[in-house]
C-alpha cells in the first residue's frame, strides 16, 4: 500500500492507496484494514458508516466488521444513489440517524462511496456538532482521483451545484482500486475526465502516458500498472495544490478547469442527463475553445485534449437542448464569481493553466458557436 500525504497547517492526513489487479481481491485488500487505519488514528469508538444501497451491498459488510474487529461501534445509514438526492433534506436524515444513535464529537462519519456520498458525508460532518470526524472510502474512480481529496464538501442548491457547503479535511481517505470492478463503464469513463483535467492543468507527463495508451474506454483494458499510475498522479497532483492552497483564495481554482461551463450543463438539464464527468468532459472542450479563441493555447493542444476526452468514450458536444445563451446566463451563479466578473481557469499549455476574468460573454458565445 502506497501513501500520499496532504500537507497542510493543521489538518494533514494520508491517502492510503492499495494494490491494483494481481493477486489482490476485493476482501483481502485495504477495505479490510479500513478498522486498523482508523484506530490509529485515536478517534472516538462510535462510528457511522455513510453509503448508498447498492456500494453498500457491495463493500458494507467488509467494512463494517472491519470497524467491528478494531474495537469501534458501527452504526449504518443509506441515501438513494444520484445526484437528486444531494441537497439539504438528505442531510437532514443523516443528523436524525446520528441523534438516534447519540453520536459525540468524537465519533466518525465514514464516506463509503461515490463523489455524491464523499460530498454529504463531508458535509454532515462538518456541521453536526460543530464538527465530528471524517473518513473517506472512495468507491468510483472520481471520487478516487478528485472528489474525496481536499476537504470540499457540500450539497446542491436549486439553483446551482454545490453552492451550500464547507471546506473540512477527513482524517483519512483509503482507496482501493480495485473496487472499481464494480463500478458502470459510465462512471468510469466519468472518473477519466478528472484524470484528464490533472493531466491539462498540472502533470504533462501524465497527459502523455493517457495519450500514449490505446484505448482508456473502460477498466478491463487498462493495465494494473497504468491504473495505479492514473490514481496515484491524480491524487499527487491535488495533494500538492490544495497543500498551497487549502481553501481556494488562489492556486486552487485550477482544479475547477472545465467546471464552469461543466456546472452550468448540469444544471441546466437538471443533474438528470449527464453525469458530473461527462459535464466536465464538456466543459474541458468549451474551455479548450475559449483558450484558442483568446490566442492562449495552440488550436493543436486543444485538438490532443479533445482527441484524448474522445479516446476515453466521454462526450465532448454541448447537450441541443441547451442553448449558449442559457449557459451565459447560468455561469454568473458559478462559485469563482468575483465582483460580478465570472473566473475561467484556461490552459497556455499541457501542463499549465491561468485563471483570468476576462473572458466576456461575447468570446464564450464565439467560441462555442464556432466562430
Amino acid at each position: 500500500m502506497s501513501r500520499i500525504t496532504v500537507n497542510l497547517p493543521q489538518n494533514s492526513y494520508d491517502i492510503a492507496i492499495g494494490e491494483a489487479g494481481g493477486q489482490s481481491s476485493i476482501a483481502s485488500g485495504n477495505l479490510s484494514q479500513l478498522g486498523l487505519e482508523m484506530q490509529q488514528l485515536n478517534l472516538g469508538k462510535k462510528v457511522l458508516v455513510i453509503s448508498n444501497p447498492e456500494i453498500f451491498n457491495y463493500y458494507g459488510d467488509i467494512c463494517v466488521k472491519s470497524l467491528e474487529q478494531a474495537g469501534f461501534e458501527v452504526f449504518t445509514h443509506l441515501i438513494p444513489a444520484g445526484e437528486t438526492y444531494k441537497h439539504l433534506g438528505s442531510i437532514q436524515q443523516v443528523y436524525d440517524t446520528a441523534l438516534n444513535h447519540h453520536l459525540e464529537r468524537s465519533s466518525t462519519f465514514v464516506a463509503l462511496g461515490g463523489g455524491v456520498i464523499g460530498d454529504m458525508t463531508g458535509f454532515a460532518a462538518a456541521t453536526w456538532l460543530r464538527g465530528v470526524n471524517f473518513v473517506q472510502v472512495p468507491t468510483s474512480l472520481l471520487a478516487m482521483v478528485d472528489a474525496s481529496v481536499g476537504g470540499k464538501t457540500g450539497v446542491n442548491h436549486p439553483k446551482g451545484k454545490n453552492l451550500i457547503g464547507a471546506f473540512y479535511q477527513p482524517k483519512l481517505v483509503l482507496i482501493n482500486p480495485n473496487v472499481l470492478k464494480t463500478l458502470p463503464v459510465r462512471e468510469f469513463r466519468a472518473g477519466m475526465a478528472e484524470v484528464i483535467k490533472y493531466g491539462i492543468i498540472w502533470d504533462k507527463d501524465l497527459f502523455e502516458q493517457l495519450i500514449a495508451a490505446e484505448d482508456l474506454s473502460c477498466l478491463e483494458i487498462i493495465a494494473p500498472q497504468l491504473l495505479e499510475t492514473i490514481i496515484t498522479r491524480s491524487c499527487q497532483a491535488k495533494a500538492e495544490v490544495v497543500s498551497k492552497d487549502e481553501k481556494e483564495s488562489g492556486l486552487r481554482a485550477i482544479l475547477n478547469y472545465g467546471h464552469t461551463i461543466g456546472h452550468a450543463i448540469e444544471s441546466l438539464t437538471n443533474y438528470e442527463q449527464l453525469v458530473h464527468g461527462e459535464a466536465v468532459a464538456i466543459g474541458m472542450v468549451a474551455a479548450g475553445k475559449i483558450a484558442v479563441k483568446m490566442g492562449l493555447w495552440k488550436a493543436d493542444e486543444g485538438k490532443l485534449q479533445d482527441d484524448l476526452i474522445t479516446k476515453t468514450g466521454l462526450p465532448t458536444a454541448i447537450p441541443p437542448q441547451v442553448t449558449i445563451e442559457d449557459i451565459l446566463e447560468t455561469v454568473k451563479s458559478d462559485k469563482k464569481v468575483k465582483a460580478g466578473k465570472v473566473r475561467f481557469i484556461l490552459p497556455t499549455q499541457i501542463g499549465n493553466v491561468i485563471i483570468t476574468d476576462q473572458v466576456t460573454p461575447e468570446i464564450i458565445s464565439q467560441a462555442l458557436k464556432g466562430n
